[in-house]
Formats: C-alpha cells, structure tokens, sequence
C-alpha cells in the first residue's frame, strides 16, 4: 500500500484563553479548543475539502500543517516523518515542498511589489541564485496559473490587476516552487462567481497533472462538490463525517452534514429543501458540552449522545461518521 504523503494523527491545537489575575490564581486555565482530536491521510495528487462553519478548527488545521501553529499533541507526519521533530534546515526545506494560497487576493500581494518581485520572492529565499533561472521559472508558474502571455504580468503592481488575474499571481507564487502539497484557504470565496471556475479548474489540472495533493479548506459545499475527491466535515474541532465527497452530500448520514447541506440555497422554488432543523445554538468552542459536541442543537439525540463522545466509524466502504445512530 502506498504511504500518504500527509498523515494528521489524534492532532490537537489548544489556545489558553486570557483571564485576570484572580482567575489565574484560582481558576484552571481555560482552552479554545480549536482542534481536538482529528485524524486523517492526504495523497499525493488527492485534494481533500475541510468544510464547517467558522470557527468549526479546519484554518487552524492546515496552519498547524504548514507549521504555522504548534501543536498541543497529536503528529503531522509528512512523506513518512514527524513534521514537529524537524531542526531548522529540515523545516525550511519543509516549507518549500508545502505552499499556502490564501483566501484574499487583495490582501495577500505586496502592494509595493510587482508580479516578478511576489512571484519570485520564494524561489530568493529558497537560494535560487541564478537570475535566468528565477525568470525561467517565474515565467512558467505565471502560464501554469493561466497568465498568458507572463511577460506581460511582469512589471504590473497588484492595483492594476482584477480580482481574479490577483489570485492567478497568488497560484503562481504558490507553484513556483514545485511543492508537493498545496494547501488552499477558501482560494474563490473572495472572487466574483464567473471566475470562480477558472480558479477551481486550475487546482484541479493541477493536482492531477503534477502529481500534487491539495488540502482544500472552504465553507462553501458547492465549491468542495466540484473540486474534491474526499471531503472532511468539521464541527468545534473535530471531524464528525468524511468520505467520498459525492457520498457525503448526496447521502449524509451525520446530523451536521445534513443540517449544513439543507442551508445551501436552491435556485429552483419547487426543489426547495426544507430548512435545517436544529435546536439551541452555536456552543464555545472553550466550554464544550459532555460527550457529543453536537448533542446540545441535534434533534435525534438519544440519551447515550450526553454521555459519551462518538468516534468515527464506518457507515460504508470509504465513508465514516461519529454518530452512535450509525456507528
């Protein structure tokens, strides 16, 4: 069986949460529990979606990926080694192999550079010291990201460019390092619908032409039905449902799942869903209720649901839910 290139073992990211000095001295330190326990293999040319509400923990999971957050316990294994064992030599060439596109394109460019200077900046900090060699390759991510002709992109400032011309640059930046593993935060939800696709189409060439595995973080369910092959569900920090990602929205079996499908909007009136049928509200993320997480707003909770916490199990071949109804 072949190895995954990313294995996320038990991870958990814990933030103490402030307080004043009474409670300090009085008081067990409290935690937002951003994540709490969540597990899952990422292949090479395999793009996994991370879906939830915000603040559901799926950013604090590809950050503590990128090494970006430390981890409270649990292991990041990447091409077989333990991420959080590595020295600085080890890390930096981590780094190369592991690139982020951030969801705001306007904000994620340097005003003050222009296309060469952002695109080229990683390959400078990664020693690429021959200048041909930089623009060879600056050029060649700026066309694998769709910019045609890229000389054309060179000397422009960010200000000059639209929205979606913006998140190309952030690609090729991205790309222009060869990384193994790609990890994308809502890379379209800043983006207008009609460039959407284009932006999507382009991950997805990417992945299987190039062999890379894109972790894939987004909200939005129709987008992770276009672009993923697999699809984690997250809710308060742990993965409540994963699968084959046509599986999981078509045939939810996890409360969540279903709740958050329901909510999506449907163009047609006459194949209007009903709405999602949930008790109570959001619950904070450093008071998280006994056993299910979920239990305090579900509506087929039984009484074993308040007391113990459900794992995932599976439901079918490829798909698993932490729910006792279907464990």
């Amino acid at each position: 069986m072949t190895e995954p290139l990313l294995k996320i073992d038990s991870l958990k990211v814990w933030f103490p949460v402030s307080s004043g000095l009474w409670a300090q001295l009085f008081k067990a330190q409290e935690y937002v529990k951003a994540v709490d326990g969540v597990s899952f293999e990422l292949n090479r040319g395999e793009i996994l979606g991370l879906a939830g509400e915000s603040g559901c923990g799926k950013t604090s999971t590809a950050f503590t990926v990128l090494s970006l957050n430390a981890p409270s316990s649990g292991h990041v294994w990447f091409e077989g080694k333990d991420l959080h064992a590595f020295k600085d030599e080890e890390l930096k060439n981590y780094r190369k192999k592991v690139q982020i596109i951030f969801q705001d394109p306007y904000q994620s460019l340097n005003p003050r550079f222009k296309v060469l200077g952002s695109v080229a900046e990683p390959l400078v900090i990664h020693g690429v010291k021959d200048p041909k060699e930089r623009m060879d390759r600056t050029l060649g991510a700026l066309l694998s990201a769709g910019l045609c002709p890229p000389e054309d992109y060179l000397e422009r400032y960010p200000h000059e460019l639209s929205g979606g011309q913006r998140q190309r640059i952030a690609i090729a930046r991205g790309i222009v390092l060869n990384p193994s593993l790609l990890v994308a935060d809502e890379p379209s939800s800043m983006l207008d619908v009609s460039v959407r696709a284009g932006i999507l189409n382009l991950l997805k060439r990417y992945a299987k032409e190039d062999r890379v595995a894109i972790l894939y973080i987004s909200h939005d369910l129709g987008t992770i039905r276009y672009i993923c092959d697999r699809t984690a569900i997250m809710y308060l920090g742990r993965i409540v449902e994963m699968g084959a990602t046509e599986k999981v929205i078509t045939d939810p079996v996890h409360p969540y799942t279903r709740a958050l499908i329901d909510s999506v909007p449907e163009i047609n009136p006459a194949l209007k869903r009903p709405v999602a049928d949930l008790l109570g509200r959001f619950i904070e993320q450093e008071r998280p209720p006994f056993g299910c997480r979920f239990y305090p707003r579900c509506t087929r909770r039984i009484d074993r649901c308040f007391h113990e916490e459900p794992e995932l199990a599976p439901i079918s071949e490829g798909h698993e839910a932490a729910c006792f109804r279907y464990g």
